[in-house]
């Protein structure tokens, strides 16, 4: 029978197998199994709300004259989900600096404002490993009265959710001989998060002011950032190293105010499984409280502080693996059914980390005589997507402390937009921190103070695609085919995005049977219009 397709003519001889019927008796087959422990996400939701709260001037204090700046450090201390609803308790750390009334110099006024934020209604299904970050997006602290104050803030909470899902495959079938079975298997990369592991741990160590500094009579403001530098599992141990960056300010005995800054590091061990050998970990670290002391015992002088830091560990801890799948399967000598199945692969994840060095100029509109204290605090990261690009961004407020000319203590603020773009797979999906892992350095300068600081971008991307793969398959091993009517070879063209198993799956033949037939060396040299001769599959 001659006849065209796709324009092109060939020779088929149409064919018929016989499939299972409502008579026949299946017979289950042995398929092979795989499976990984995965973790998944399970959702992302973020919260935005509001804190306010009125403090009372301790007796010890003196009075406010002026509300310099208001910091605030923010602390999470617990965690926790049930029935797919997030909650994180935690409090916002406020410092006060002020000019006190009828005094000289610079005072510190420090309380806490606890917070609670919930999810609402099942918004993180199934979750079993709760992450969750808070900002302050606005804090600003007025005075009411010379003993009093009232602060406000407003805090956004990102929640997110993983739960357990593992990946179920199969691999291959284990069948006699006589059953004639073809298998198509296929060979796919993916990449997931196999464990995530959690810690907390507390820091000790000692600061020691530089030998050019008078010693600290009292602590007004502290700050603390962190940088992991390294990560790595050895047997069932995850070792992962960093360094915490300190900044203060503090008054001297004789009433002036110093700033002081230095590293500390540290180092770390968490508890791995016994098969984590050749994971990728990532580490995210959260500050969960910390604690500055002069260690007057050891140091009349003041010239060494104690410092205590409480931190909160989080381990990803990912798997690349090589997965044989068992994506089609048929018979040459009977009739069968089967099942098949979709699962969701990660074929690509990457993580990159860029670093922009950021140079601003803060125009305070006076001559500035001294910096007493920088700070730069960046905000959460958007994602933009243009083809292959991937341009981060985040806000970085900057502020300066500083004297004036005639002594006045006075503060200089400004946010910036940082951008590090990137050349990523337009299909990946991009998650991303942004943080300032060094205290900022600044110089006066004509126009201002120049500030200059590192910005480092962390990156996740991710990109993924669907396969389908056998679930169950059965056979009709008690009813072969009636091949009776079957020729004994087919002429074909081999059509648009048609392969050798298509073909040999059609016709009730192999594809070792077509390349003999053909004289081919393999099927990847069979390109579309080519015509071959299929022959029968003798028993």
């Amino acid at each position: 029978r001659f006849r065209h397709k796709n324009s092109r003519p060939f020779i088929e001889f149409d064919q018929n197998p016989k499939r299972p019927g409502k008579d026949d008796v299946l017979v289950e087959l042995e398929l092979k199994k795989g499976c990984l422990d995965t973790c998944e996400s399970c959702g992302e939701v973020t919260i935005t709300q509001e804190e306010s709260a009125e403090t009372i001037v301790p007796d010890y204090c003196p009075d406010i004259a002026r509300i310099i700046e208001t910091d605030g450090k923010i602390f999470l201390h617990s965690r926790e989900v049930r029935d797919g609803k997030g909650e994180v308790t935690g409090a916002v750390r406020v410092t006060v600096l002020y000019t006190p009334d009828g005094e000289s110099g610079i005072r510190t006024l420090e309380f806490a404002i606890p917070f609670t934020v919930e999810t609402e209604g099942k918004s993180l299904p199934d979750c079993t490993v709760l992450c969750a970050d808070t900002d302050a997006e606005y804090l600003e602290t007025r005075m009411l009265n010379p003993r009093k104050v009232f602060t406000h803030c407003k805090l956004v909470t990102r929640f997110s959710g993983y739960r357990r899902a593992p990946l179920c495959f199969c691999t291959d079938v284990e069948a006699p001989k006589e059953l004639c079975i073809e298998k198509r298997q296929e060979t796919q990369h993916t990449s997931v998060i196999s464990q995530i592991l959690e810690k907390d741990f507390t820091f000790n160590d000692e600061f020691n002011l530089s030998p050019g500094k008078e010693g600290a009579a009292e602590i007004l403001t502290s700050r603390v950032g962190c940088a992991v530098t390294e990560a790595k599992i050895i047997g069932n141990k995850l070792v992962f190293k960093g360094v915490f960056s300190i900044q203060l300010l503090y008054r001297t005995p004789s009433g002036a105010c110093v700033s002081a800054g230095g590293e500390l590091p540290f180092s770390q061990i968490m508890e791995v499984g016994e098969d984590s050998e050749g994971m990728i970990p990532t580490i995210q670290l959260q500050f969960t409280g910390a604690d500055f002391q002069i260690n007057n015992g050891a140091d009349a002088d003041g010239r060494k502080i104690s410092v205590v830091l409480y931190i909160h560990a989080t381990a990803f801890l990912r798997t690349d693996r090589d997965l044989t799948l068992l994506c089609d399967l048929y018979s040459t000598a009977y009739s069968m059914s089967y099942e098949m199945q979709p699962i969701q692969l990660t074929t690509l994840a990457e993580n990159m980390a860029r670093r922009q060095t950021v140079r601003e100029v803060l125009e305070i509109g006076v001559v500035a005589e001294s910096i007493l204290a920088l700070s730069a605090a960046c905000s959460a990261v958007t994602v933009s997507r243009e083809g292959n690009l991937a341009t981060l961004r985040t806000g970085v407020t900057i502020r300066a402390l500083y004297l004036d000319e005639g002594g006045v203590p006075l503060v200089a603020e400004r946010s910036i937009d940082v951008s590090c773009p990137m050349e990523l797979p337009a299909d990946s999906a991009v998650t991303a921190r942004a943080t300032c892992p060094e205290s900022p350095q600044g110089s006066i300068s004509a126009g201002g103070i120049e500030v200059r600081f590192p910005v480092d971008f962390q990156m996740t991307a991710t990109s993924g695609k669907k396969k389908v793969c056998l679930q169950a398959a059965k056979i009709a091993s008690d009813t072969p085919k009636d091949l009776s009517k079957a020729p004994s070879l087919v002429l074909r063209c081999v059509g648009t995005d048609e392969t050798l198993w298509d073909l040999a799956k059609k016709y009730n033949t192999t594809i070792s049977g077509i390349l003999t037939a053909n004289a081919l060396e393999d099927d990847a040299s069979v390109p579309a219009g080519r015509l071959l001769l299929i022959p029968k599959k003798r028993a």
